[in-house]
Formats: C-alpha cells, sequence, structure tokens
C-alpha cells in the first residue's frame, strides 16, 4: 500500500509539472487535441501566446508554491499533533497573526493573479485599430505585439446545433457548417470535429469575429486561437484573432445548449491570401460547395 501511494504521488507529481511546459513540447500537432495530451494545443495567435506565458510562466509557479504549503502544512499536522506526539491537546481558539495571514495572503496572490489576466481579457475583447499594441508572448517581461486592423469581419450564429458563417465585409455571402456523420468521414478528418463547410480565413490576416445566437446561449471557442465567447441571442459580440500558420483549426461550443451540444464543432481552415481569395471568389460565383471544391483541388 505505502508503495503503490508513493507511486501515486509521483506520478501527480510529474503531471502537475508537466502542465507548466510549453504546449509545443507536448502536444506537436497545432489545431486539435491528440491522445494522451497534456497542456495546451499549439499556439498560432498573439492572444493565445498571452495566455500560455500566463499560465506558465505565472500560475503554474503559484500552483505549485500552494500545493507544497498545504502538503508542508499536512506532513506537520500529521508529525506534531497526532495523539501519541501530542497526547494532551492545546486549548487555543485564536491565533491574530495566523488569521490575518490567511486573509491577507490570498489576497495579495489573487492580486498578482488578476494585473495581468485582466490585460488579457482586454486583449481578447478590444479589437485592434492598428496603433494600439497588444502583450503578446512577453507579458511579463512589457514584450508587446504590433496587430494590424481587421481586414476580415466573420460573424458566426451558433443555431441548435450548427454554425452559420456571414462574411460580412463580401456582401454577407454565408453558409452553415454542419457536424460531419461518421459515414461520411474521409481520410484526415477527426470524428466529432470535422464539419462539411469550414469557415476559411487568410493567414497573418486580423479577423474580427462577431458573435451571436440563433436560439438559446452557445458559445464559440477556438483553443489554438485563444478566443472563447458566448454567443447571446440579441446580442452582438466581438473578438478577434490573427493566426500566422495554415492549417485546419478545430473548436467546440463551450456552453450547453440542448442534447446535441457535443455535436456542435467549429472548424476554421486558415489558408495563403492567394487560396482565400480564390475560394471567396468560387463562392460568389457558384456557392459553398464549389468554393470547397476548388480549395480542395489548390
Amino acid at each position: 500500500m505505502t508503495g503503490q501511494f508513493f507511486r501515486s504521488l509521483g506520478a501527480a507529481l510529474v503531471a502537475m509539472l508537466a502542465l507548466g511546459l510549453p504546449s509545443a513540447v507536448l502536444a506537436n500537432e497545432p489545431g486539435h487535441p491528440v491522445p494522451a495530451q497534456i497542456g495546451f494545443q499549439d499556439s498560432v495567435t498573439p492572444i493565445m501566446d498571452s495566455i500560455e506565458t500566463f499560465h506558465n510562466n505565472l500560475l503554474m509557479w503559484v500552483i505549485t508554491a500552494i500545493v507544497l504549503l498545504v502538503l508542508a502544512l499536512l506532513v506537520i499536522v500529521i508529525v506534531r499533533f497526532n495523539v501519541k506526539a501530542n497526547p494532551v491537546p492545546s486549548r487555543t481558539t485564536h491565533n491574530t497573526l495566523i488569521e490575518i495571514a490567511w486573509t491577507v495572503l490570498p489576497i495579495l496572490v489573487l492580486v498578482v493573479i488578476a494585473i495581468p489576466s485582466f490585460g488579457i481579457l482586454t486583449d481578447q475583447l478590444s479589437i485592434p485599430d492598428g496603433v494600439r499594441k497588444y502583450l503578446g508572448p512577453n507579458i511579463f517581461s512589457f514584450g508587446q505585439v504590433a496587430v494590424p486592423a481587421p481586414a476580415l469581419t466573420v460573424k458566426a450564429t451558433g443555431v441548435q446545433w450548427y454554425w452559420n458563417y456571414t462574411y460580412v465585409d463580401d456582401q454577407n455571402k454565408q453558409f452553415d457548417s454542419l457536424i460531419k456523420k461518421d459515414a461520411d468521414l474521409k481520410a484526415g478528418d477527426i470524428r466529432l470535429l470535422s464539419v462539411d463547410n469550414p469557415m476559411v480565413v487568410p493567414v497573418d490576416t486580423t479577423v474580427r469575429m462577431q458573435v451571436t445566437g440563433g436560439d438559446v446561449i452557445h458559445s464559440f471557442s477556438v483553443p489554438s486561437f485563444g478566443i472563447k465567447i458566448d454567443a447571446v441571442p440579441g446580442r452582438l459580440n466581438e473578438t478577434w484573432f490573427n493566426s500566422r500558420k495554415t492549417g485546419m483549426f478545430y473548436g467546440q461550443c463551450s456552453q450547453l445548449c440542448g442534447k446535441d451540444h457535443a455535436f456542435m464543432p467549429i472548424a476554421v481552415r486558415v489558408v495563403t491570401q492567394e487560396q482565400f481569395k480564390t475560394w471567396l471568389d468560387a463562392l460568389h460565383k457558384s456557392g459553398i460547395d464549389a468554393a470547397n471544391q476548388t480549395l480542395a483541388a489548390l
């Protein structure tokens, strides 16, 4: 029993420390989760860079320190205050210093966590204007990255249980995006994540996302982009991303929205500027099916 306990404790500590490693060490494949993955999906945007840095350089240190402190306190209690070592228990009911400490110290920890987290939240919801700089990957060394103003606006409407995408700047061209059934999956598709019509955007381009709900509250979330925002009926929420890599990036509705909530994936295909222009031209001329076929042929 003792050996099993220490093996389990060792495995838990290894897993805890692994959470602080860069996700690139643990995931290696961007855009979607992989078996036995620990940590975040690979970051491809400035916002997700900030989230990773915040997690790895601050949160993990705070979490580890708290776990070790609690473990030390438990060991002290077990050793010093068991019935053999302390047969006559103390009748002390108050300790002013301890009571002040356990009130003030958590407040200080929360303040330290809150300051950078508020900055990241502000960045997520502040649409770039080409002038303001964003935190980027070095939020604790005051490093910032310049982000150009949006060149593309896409409106995502959550509906039970699929997404509708509207290209606002392009005559409001729109199409629905539904999960692929198991019988329709092809090589390279991912069960429960692949869709028939992914949203297509160009690489190295700031994309403004307008998000709303068509019936109930949904949530638009793409982990590799570091974006997650509720889709509320009657309200237009905004966020943004700027992907520096091409590829397919997946997310899911992250708000319980009914019986098929688990079957409402998000798929965003990031392509080159030339490929996006070709796809958009085909979308205008012949619709989404022709646009997908054109893109597949490139």
